[in-house]
């Protein structure tokens, strides 16, 4: 079983293998080319010399942009919800987690369509105030735009980790720092961050990789990242050596953020030895006022007025539907479920043999690495690979490679939802089932696959959403004349038809809200 387990943990990590081959293969040609060196050596030197710098500086702002934003609405949420009492305290304790179900590129069409200068907002302004421009509206199809949409799409991987955190450590430790001569603000800086540092590190990770792996987003907007940079290099120029560079550099990134929360969270031990139990604080007047008004304003621009945008998208599309929207949704069930149900009987057959033997445990934190990789990067390692072997044809013949793309990307999800069921399984019901004469398949087959029930789906409900929502390894890797919801949403927005992507686009939020009602109620029993 350890030789599977292996075999198979390997050949999921080939793409990393197609990033770095052409470094040290030769005799392959690229698609536009016949002087694969000579071509890809211009085609780096030109993007070095215009507009490399600019993705790495796009890049860099964006990240700490984003950063600063999520800090700010998850951290200053979570310190809310699981600090005080208020009016709408219970709506907004589930209520702020709704932003994770709009992918980050349907929130950048939202925003857009609602701040340009045709929009209700700037249009309503110019007729109050009488005016036919408005000269201090920022452009929402900028920088600035981007790192908006990604912090109110996004705040919610902080939010989730970081309340935990703040409940565990509970609100008698600022009771103490309070009677010590501390204000509020003083100890919510002093003792409250630097407590929760580790939870804080770990959601912006999530964050950061998130932003760093998203294409269509910032291609709407028109900002300039090592993302776009790939598809560019890829599909404008055909030129492969000069993607997979970008993609190793890409790749750089995530992995420096990578070490980093490790690092944060390996250097750090905390101990408590006051009860986890929160004890909030009940706010009236002013305050609570407040406190409502900090977390509906986040809830209304993160999820609320996207919702509304979508609405109204669809009142001005009518009650007809694009015949194109069925096969649209066809591919998309098909290769989500398909991808579902693969990723889930892999993740069991690797929880499980982990369970038999605990110094292969190596194998599941190492695929865990999968899913920080960005759906751009995986792509360009896995064309990278075939074309060493001639063997690009088979993208447009079959999905499977599609399918084995969001294998890599998205297995470590369903993974740790069947790990976590498979602790709350006793070793000694295994122990006494291999008394009774019962072999390892027939233990799980009759024991853990059915108390395994709600993790199992749960861990296909994960991977289903994911792969519905995946943007970057869609486009590149999808067979010839297989769109995918995703990727209609997308050439939609591109060719500005937003009123017709709203169908397609409401469609990937509605099953997103599937994982978000699991988080909440799973994140609700722990107040």
């Amino acid at each position: 079983m350890n030789k599977i387990l292996i075999s198979l943990s390997l050949l999921l990590f080939l793409p990393l293998v197609g990033l770095v081959a052409p470094f040290f293969v030769t005799g392959t040609t690229d698609v536009l080319s016949t002087n694969a060196d000579i071509f890809a050596t211009d085609t780096l030197q030109h993007l070095w010399d215009y507009v490399l710098g600019s993705y790495l500086k796009s890049t860099v702002i964006l990240m700490l942009g984003v950063a600063i934003g999520v800090f700010i609405l998850g951290v200053g949420n979570a310190w809310i919800i699981a600090s005080y009492d208020f009016p709408g305290k219970k709506i907004f304790e589930w209520a702020l987690i709704l932003p994770l179900a709009v992918p980050s590129y349907v929130m950048a069409y939202l925003f857009v369509d609602i701040l340009q200068f045709a929009g209700p907002i700037q249009s309503t302004l110019r007729s109050w105030l009488g005016v036919d421009k408005l000269w201090f509206f920022p452009d929402p199809r900028s920088l600035f735009g981007a790192i908006w949409t990604f912090s109110f799409c996004l705040y919610p991987y902080v939010y989730l980790i970081t309340r935990t955190a703040f409940i565990e450590r509970s609100r008698r430790l600022m009771e103490v720092s309070e009677t010590l001569g501390y204000s509020p603000l003083e100890s919510f800086f002093k003792l409250v961050i630097p407590m929760a540092r580790p939870a804080i590190f770990a959601g912006m990770a999530l964050v950061l990789m998130e932003v760093l792996a998203d294409f269509g987003a910032v291609s709407y907007f028109g900002v300039q990242t090592l993302a776009t940079g790939i598809f560019k290099a890829w599909l404008s120029f055909g030129d492969r050596m000069t993607a997979v560079q970008l993609a190793l550099t890409l790749l750089s990134f995530v992995l420096l953020i990578f070490l980093i929360e490790q690092n944060s969270r390996s250097r750090i031990r905390y101990s408590s030895s006051l009860p986890s139990k929160s004890f909030a604080k009940l706010l009236s007047g002013n305050k609570a006022i407040y406190a409502f008004l900090v977390c509906g304003v986040t809830l209304l621009l993160g999820f609320l007025l996207p919702a509304i945008g979508l609405i109204n998208l669809m009142y001005q599309q009518g009650l007809s539907i694009d015949m194109r929207y069925w096969n649209w949704l066809r591919n998309s069930f098909t290769v989500s479920f398909a991808t579902a149900i693969i990723a889930v009987l892999l993740a069991l057959f690797f929880a499980y043999a982990v369970r038999l033997n605990h110094q292969m445990k190596w194998v599941t934190q190492l695929l865990g690495f999968g899913y920080a990789l960005p759906g751009a990067v995986l792509s360009i390692g896995i064309l990278s690979f075939l074309e060493i072997f001639q063997l690009a044809w088979w993208i447009s013949a079959s999905m499977l490679v599609l399918i084995y793309a969001y294998l890599v990307r998205f297995l470590s999800s369903s993974l740790q939802s069947i790990e976590t069921g498979l602790t709350r399984i006793t070793p000694s019901m295994d122990g006494s089932a291999a008394l009774l004469g019962l072999s390892a398949f027939q233990i799980l087959r009759r024991i853990h696959i059915p108390l395994l029930r709600r993790s199992l789906i749960t861990a296909g409900l994960f991977v289903f959403v994911d792969v519905m929502k995946e943007l970057p390894a869609t486009l590149l890797l999808r067979p010839f004349n297989f769109d995918t919801l995703a990727v209609a949403t997308y050439q939609l927005a591109a060719d500005e038809r937003l009123s017709e992507l709203a169908l397609p686009a409401l469609t990937i939020v509605l099953a997103g809200l599937i994982p978000v009602y699991l988080l909440s109620k799973i994140f609700s029993r722990q107040v």
